[in-house]
């Protein structure tokens, strides 16, 4: 959902932020309000800008087209507002030019319905960090920064030169939540249909929503088109959580939320120079690029939010910066990046840069692909698609890339994954299979994929070693030739592992289910794989059920996968004193086997024999 029209992309400069009241915030027809100045003026200038102020807010001006104005077009100086001594200029753009390289490819973040191919690679914008009060950041090559109102105005600053913007006024984004209840491929409508007939039954009204498009390009088809059960009732934040805790306690069900702005976030943006003096003030955005393509560095860069490992660093990236408002009314730092450049700064991420070439390939074209099924179905109510962090992928930009990777990704550039009938593979991935990988509906639900399917990742035949069916004896057995143990990048503790817990710590982690002290645990509903999707919890206060292969995972603190068995452990005089779990492969085992591809790569495979054998014979092809 867009974060408003109003005041979305506007721009104030000093004199005119104090004439705001007067004005009554009036916007052109494109929802900027006018305005937008960007360094400090003499007063001529100043009783200049206070009359075109007076005139716009009596006398609409015409909405400008978008995509008329650009960085190839001639500019008209402006010696009154310059600051020479910063090394700026701020110039006005004549009306008609190139389109702008910041808004070309993709709409802004908040109109983005699906991805535009028509200038051939897109380019997407991707959450560095938000929350912030401020952030420091310096262009690689000459700048352009865009202040936006009448006429566009431009800032122009050197290569290496010190800018901070900071967060004033900021006020948080008003915001109502439903329950997300079940998510299903676009396919599986009986299965939509069944969800809905039960929670019906349960006594709570429910909708759909649908996410995603489908479109074609190059003769294939992108379809990342889903459904979603959602709780009819609109709920405030704390309602939701309590109503949240309410299924999870009976159902054994943990809920996401779907959330809807009712009225979006707004701050004023202060852009300082390197010796403090504020040059210019915003409404809620400013964009910045280096024509070059130099890109950016940005100071102190936050990551690993909510993990053991957050922390800040100073990044470099490629492509253009967006200052915007997050939903909190704080800073967030958003990079508009170009696809390939974006999996430069990803691929060296999600796979060890010192693996085989052809596994690196291999990573390349399913990260692609995982990317293009992501766009538009995350972060529907934050002015960016996606984020760096794990949610979505990790991004470090340039100060992440390697030239082994880079080179991956140059070589397949434009390539993406389809099945027999031409349709975008859902090319997931994870690390290490445990020698099996899985079926997507056992994992995630839905319909089966037929691209999807879990198979032995066996680089031999072993008619000895007994298969998954048996999976005590499967995950005892040491001597499996599967892709992911022979790899030089093979960790035993992830093929094959164990966890225990004691009493004390599955009765803290159970708490919320309210069975009270767990007495029993049960996993079932296997797949081919020996990966369960359903754990039933007996306690002293009853029983319930968690379902679903990620739910179980969480509710132990992650457990490497669910291709596990559990037993009770008991001390010297029979009792109860914990559990143990003994498990196979690390993450939840569909499509590609990460560590498995770098074993088949090592045993001579090309990037397109790994891809068609974990994508039950999926091709290679490019979409641009």
């Amino acid at each position: 959902m867009s974060r408003g029209n109003a005041r979305r992309r506007g721009f104030y400069s000093l004199p005119v932020i104090q004439r705001e009241a007067r004005c009554r915030g009036r916007e052109n027809r494109d929802g900027r309000p006018h305005g937008g100045y960007g360094a400090a003026a003499v007063s001529n200038a100043v009783l200049l800008l206070t009359a075109l102020l007076l005139a716009s807010c009596a006398t609409p001006a015409p909405s400008p087209t978008p995509g008329t104005r650009g960085l190839g077009e001639p500019e008209v100086s402006v010696p009154a507002l310059t600051a020479a001594d910063a090394g700026v200029r701020v110039s006005v753009p004549a009306p008609r030019g190139l389109e702008d390289p910041l808004t070309s490819g993709l709409p802004g973040p908040q109109d983005l319905k699906r991805l535009d191919f028509r200038n051939g690679e897109p380019r997407l914008p991707i959450k560095l960090m938000e929350g912030r009060d401020a952030v420091t950041f310096s262009p690689r090559g000459r700048m352009r920064l865009r202040f936006g109102g009448p006429g566009d105005k431009v800032l122009d600053a050197p290569a290496g030169s010190r800018w901070t913007v900071r967060v004033t006024q900021g006020e948080p984004a008003q915001w109502s939540a439903r329950l997300q209840l079940g998510e299903f491929r676009f396919a599986d409508k009986a299965g939509l249909a069944e969800a809905q007939e039960a929670w019906r039954a349960r006594g709570l009204a429910v909708r759909t929503h649908t996410l995603g498009s489908v479109y074609g390009i190059a003769g294939k088809v992108i379809d990342n088109r889903r459904y979603l059960l959602l709780g009819d009732e609109a709920l405030t934040p704390s309602a939701a959580a309590k109503k949240q805790a309410e299924l999870l306690e009976r159902y054994g069900l943990r809920t996401t939320l779907f959330e809807e702005v009712r009225k979006p976030s707004s701050a004023i943006l202060e852009l300082k120079d390197e010796n403090d003096a504020v040059v210019g003030l915003a409404q809620d955005r400013l964009d910045a690029e280096t024509p070059d393509g130099s890109g950016f560095d940005v100071r102190q860069v936050e990551y690993g939010v909510g993990y053991d490992f957050h922390a800040f660093e100073d990044r470099s990236f490629r492509g253009a910066l967006q200052f915007a408002v997050d939903r909190g009314g704080k800073l967030a730092v958003v990079n508009v990046v170009g696809l390939e450049d974006l999996l430069k700064g990803l691929v060296p991420s999600e796979i060890f840069a010192r693996a085989h070439p052809e596994a690196l390939k291999a990573q390349a074209v399913t990260a692609r692909g995982e990317v293009l099924a992501k766009v538009g179905i995350k972060h529907l109510a934050d002015p960016y698609l996606l984020c760096s962090e794990q949610h979505c992928a990790v991004y470090r930009g340039r100060t992440g890339e390697a030239a082994s990777t880079t080179a991956a990704v140059e070589a397949t550039r434009g390539q993406a994954l389809f099945s027999r009938d031409g349709r975008l593979v859902d090319s997931v991935y994870s690390a290490v299979c445990g020698g099996h990988t899985e079926d997507n509906d056992v994992v995630w639900g839905g319909p089966p994929d037929p691209s999807l399917r879990g198979r032995p990742d066996l680089l031999e035949p072993a008619p000895d070693v007994p298969g998954p069916s048996n999976l005590k004896a499967w995950l005892a057995t040491s001597d499996v030739p599967a892709a992911c143990k022979r790899s030089s990048f093979a960790q035993p503790s992830k093929f094959r592992w164990e966890k225990r817990f004691t009493q004390g710590q599955v009765d803290a982690l159970t708490e919320k289910l309210g069975v009270g002290s767990v007495q029993g645990l049960a996993l079932s509903e296997r797949g081919v794989s020996g990966r369960a999707r359903l754990l039933t919890v007996t306690g002293t206060r009853g029983a319930t059920q968690v379902r679903g292969e990620l739910n179980i995972r969480r509710l132990f603190g992650m457990l490497n996968s669910s291709m596990a068995t559990v037993e009770a452990e008991r001390d010297a005089e029979g009792r109860l004193s914990g559990w143990l779990f003994r498990g196979g492969g690390w993450g939840h085992g569909v499509g590609m086997c990460q560590t498995g591809a770098i074993g088949r790569a090592e045993a001579g495979q090309s990037y397109p024999e790994i891809l068609r054998f974990y994508f039950n014979g999926a091709e290679v092809a490019p979409i641009y």
